[in-house]
């Protein structure tokens, strides 16, 4: 005989995952091709954060090898990508529950203009993917004195 726990918050858990997801869908900020087929099967959590010289986001994705993560800027749009991988197991006690979302994934954020490009850096440890993009040197603008002539 097996004992089952009952535990009713793990519902509401998968619950908002689903309405997340189908919320996602129906707003657009799910990872869709042209044709609106989807490229992504979940979409990671996200920290983005301002700092005086330069923008950081952080992205939880543990179980994520860092090389199956594809970074990419292209026309001021910054593009996160990549897949986690599904665990194979074997059950011999014909048990089986899988809660953690496996698939790709995509991220896209708009950069402003003074985002530099070109100096992108980005590290991933312990689960968490940390993109770092340095704000461009802003041109001072200076009074210019007319004289009379």
């Amino acid at each position: 005989m097996h004992i089952a726990r009952f535990e009713p918050w793990n519902l509401f858990s998968l619950l908002q995952r689903d309405f997340d997801q189908l919320a996602a869908r129906r707003m657009g900020l799910s990872g869709t091709d042209d044709n609106g087929n989807s490229v992504a099967d979940y979409i990671p959590a996200v920290d983005v954060v301002e700092e005086n010289e330069r923008f950081v986001l952080r992205a939880d994705l543990p179980g994520v090898d860092a090389k199956s993560i594809s970074i990419s800027m292209e026309n001021g749009a910054l593009s996160l990508t990549g897949e986690r991988k599904a665990e194979t197991s074997e059950n011999a006690n014909g048990m089986h529950r899988i809660e953690r979302v496996t698939g790709r994934f995509y991220r896209r954020f708009s950069l402003p203009e003074s985002a530099d490009a070109d100096n992108i850096t980005a590290k991933s440890a312990n689960g968490i993917l940390e993109v770092v993009i340095p704000k461009k040197q802003l041109v001072q603008a200076r009074r210019i004195t007319v004289e009379a002539a």
